[in-house]
């Protein structure tokens, strides 16, 4: 490796991401990806797993810990104990979001507990956000536990609500009652695909109000677990355009490592301005010998 090294650790409710990437110092801000991996969680200890994690990306990039310049953890990270610093989950995604997508004005992180809506500016740094509340019905574990109910696998749901005809939204925003809505669809005889896109119309239209309420315009990059939902992002563009909002979503199939590469990025940025610190400080200091002399 010629470069610097920085790493990141985006500790979810569900899964941990780790990415680690390469830099040349003054290259003009590129860089590298050399990892990028995730391990679901599945009730294990969260700072075993994120160790076993950060050592086997360690191992495929042929690096040693004490080769990485700098690890950053965001989400859950403040838990991982041999991290260099931590950023905050909205910062980490913002930053990460606009990286995948250069157009993106806003980033809608959906995670495995809750949505965020962020408004991003041209440099990735979050400028407004809104949260969806407690009620875990806009999230990643909610439509695991219905394609669980219903016998589909979580990768399988996007593409089949693709198929709807007749989609029927839940309705309630909580999860408790739209799990009981999905049982009464299911004994009503409602076919699967038509169950799957109704409830990504129902979290779609929650997302496209709560990117309004932000102040969102634009290009959105989706981000976390569920940006990769080919269902859930055709909903967000159907409510969209019923709702006449200027939103585009783009999903690239990186999203899920947004936060994880954000962090990194940050921590990037953190070591370049160590640097330039310790450059200035140098330079003082040699300046204030030169008027002794």
């Amino acid at each position: 490796m010629n470069g610097r090294i920085t790493g990141g650790i985006d500790v979810g409710s569900s899964a941990i991401k780790t990415v680690l990437i390469e830099y040349a110092e003054g290259a003009g801000g590129g860089y590298r990806t050399l990892v990028r991996r995730t391990d679901r969680l599945r009730h294990r200890d969260v700072r075993t797993v994120a160790e076993e994690s950060y050592r086997e990306a360690l191992a495929t990039a042929g690096l040693r810990a004490d080769e990485v310049d700098y690890l950053a953890t965001t989400g859950e990270g403040e838990l991982v104990e041999f991290r260099t610093g931590h950023f905050y989950g909205m910062t980490a995604h913002a930053r990460g979001g606009r990286e995948l997508v250069p157009a993106a004005t806003a980033a809608l992180d959906i995670g495995a507990l809750h949505g965020r809506a962020i408004v991003i500016d041209e440099r990735g740094r979050p400028q407004r956000y809104r949260m969806t509340s407690q009620c875990a019905s806009g999230s990643g574990q909610f439509l695991e536990n219905i394609g669980r109910y219903l016998g589909v696998a979580l990768e399988e749901i996007g593409p089949l609500s693709l198929t709807a005809a007749t989609p029927e939204k839940c309705s309630s925003i909580c999860a408790v009652l739209a799990e009981t809505d999905v049982i009464n669809m299911v004994s009503r005889g409602i076919k699967i695909p038509d169950i799957l896109k109704g409830i990504h119309l129902s979290m779609a239209g929650r997302f496209v109000r709560l990117l309004e309420a932000a102040g969102a315009v634009g290009t959105v990059a989706l981000t976390g677990g569920l940006a990769a939902d080919v269902g859930l992002a055709a909903a967000l563009a159907e409510e969209a355009k019923k709702s006449k909002t200027d939103l585009t979503f783009v999903a690239r199939p990186e999203a899920i490592y947004a936060g994880a590469l954000g962090a990194a990025l940050w921590g990037k940025y953190r070591l370049g301005k160590v640097a330039a610190l310790a450059g200035a400080g140098a330079l003082a200091g040699a300046g204030g010998e030169a008027g002794v002399m």
